[in-house]
C-alpha cells in the first residue's frame, strides 16, 4: 500500500503518517510539501491514495488536483483541509477529488474516508451530505462567493483573516501584483469597495 501526503505543515504530515501506519503497518508513506513535488511524485510512481491539502505555496491543492486529473491519473485523491466542508467539498469533488475531510475530524473519520476511496467510492461526511441534500430542489440564488475561482476564494479568506497583500503574496508564493489583481476581481464579483468590506463579508459569511 502506497500513500502520498502533500501538506506544507510538518506536524500535519507527521500526524497523518502515524494514523496511516497504525491502520496499515506495512504501508509506504511519502511526504511532500508543495504542488510541484506532488506532480513529480505522481508522474514517477503509482500511489494507492493521495492526500492533498488545499492551502500550499504556489499552486493550491485544487489546482494541483485538476492538473493530476488532466494528466490522466486516476489515483483516489482525498482533500484534507482546515477550511469548512461547505466551502470546498463540492469544488473539490467537481475537480475530481474522491473525498473531502476536515483536518479537525476524528481519526476514525479519516480512516473511514481512506477505506472508502480505496474501494473505489467517494467520501463526504454525513454533515456535508445533509447540507447538499437540503439544497436539492431549492431555487435560492447562489451566494456571491460561490462564483469566485478557487484562487480568489483562497485570497478572500486570507484577506478576511487580516493579512496584507504582501503577506498573502509571500504565503502563496505569488507576486504582490498578482494578489492585487485577484483582489480587484474579488471586489468586482462581490460588489464591494475595499478591504474593510471584504473582511466584514468574510466574517458575515463564515469564510474565516
Amino acid at each position: 500500500m502506497k500513500f502520498l501526503i502533500a501538506d506544507d505543515h510538518a506536524l500535519v504530515r507527521k500526524g497523518l503518517k502515524q494514523i496511516l501506519r497504525e491502520e496499515f503497518p506495512s504501508a509506504e508513506v511519502t511526504e511532500v510539501t508543495g504542488g510541484s513535488e506532488v506532480l513529480k511524485e505522481v508522474g514517477n510512481k503509482k500511489y494507492d491514495v493521495i492526500m492533498l491539502d488545499i492551502s500550499m505555496s504556489g499552486r493550491n491543492g485544487i489546482e494541483i488536483l485538476k492538473q493530476i486529473r488532466a494528466n490522466g491519473i486516476k489515483t483516489p485523491i482525498l482533500i484534507i483541509s482546515m477550511y469548512p466542508e461547505e466551502l470546498y467539498a463540492v469544488r473539490a469533488l467537481k475537480a475530481g477529488a474522491s473525498g473531502f475531510v476536515n483536518k479537525e475530524s476524528a481519526n476514525e473519520e479519516l480512516l473511514t474516508a481512506v477505506h472508502k476511496v480505496l474501494s473505489g467510492r467517494k467520501y463526504i461526511s454525513s454533515a456535508i451530505a445533509e447540507k447538499l441534500a437540503e439544497t436539492i430542489g431549492e431555487s435560492s440564488e447562489k451566494q456571491a462567493y460561490q462564483f469566485l475561482s478557487d484562487r480568489e476564494m483562497e485570497v478572500l479568506q486570507l484577506i478576511g483573516s487580516g493579512k496584507t497583500g504582501s503577506e498573502i503574496a509571500k504565503e502563496l508564493s505569488l507576486s504582490v501584483n498578482t494578489i492585487s489583481t485577484h483582489r480587484y476581481r474579488i471586489l468586482k464579483k462581490l460588489s464591494l469597495n475595499n478591504n474593510a468590506e471584504l473582511i466584514r463579508y468574510s466574517l458575515d459569511n463564515d469564510l474565516v
